[in-house]
């Protein structure tokens, strides 16, 4: 999984971001090509109560990006409470796919097509 950050030029979190995405969303990881993660201070020198603001994007091979935002009192608050969002929709949109009637699972598809690759190989030997 790639994870990609943009934040302003005064910001550098890379690394503390990365952990809390790659944390996570690890049990996913199979199915997630790449978070995007934008940060952002709202309000520049001014304080406020919620200025920071953190917006992830997952990337679903196959589906719609997924995209999440929370806006705190600190990054850091912003940035796991995005993360947690993020995890819980994309547990969301895997549940549902799941969840459709006559629908296979990925996992299944890919075992189905190694089973017919096995098959013609097989097949091929006995001629």
């Amino acid at each position: 999984m790639q994870v990609l950050i943009n934040s302003d030029h005064h910001m550098d979190l890379t690394a503390r971001v990365q952990g809390v995405v790659e944390g996570r969303l690890e049990r996913f990881e199979g199915r997630i090509t790449r978070v995007e993660v934008h940060l952002r201070d709202l309000n520049s020198q001014k304080l406020g109560e919620r200025d920071k603001r953190c917006t992830m994007q997952a990337r679903l091979g196959g589906m719609r990006p997924i995209t999440v935002s929370h806006e705190a009192s600190t990054l850091t608050e912003a940035i796991h409470a995005a993360a947690d969002k993020l995890e819980r929709a994309v547990e969301h949109a895997l549940g549902r796919l799941q969840d459709m009637p006559g629908r296979t699972p990925p996992e299944a598809r890919v075992v189905a097509v190694e089973a017919l690759r096995e098959l013609g190989r097989t097949e091929a030997d006995h001629k």
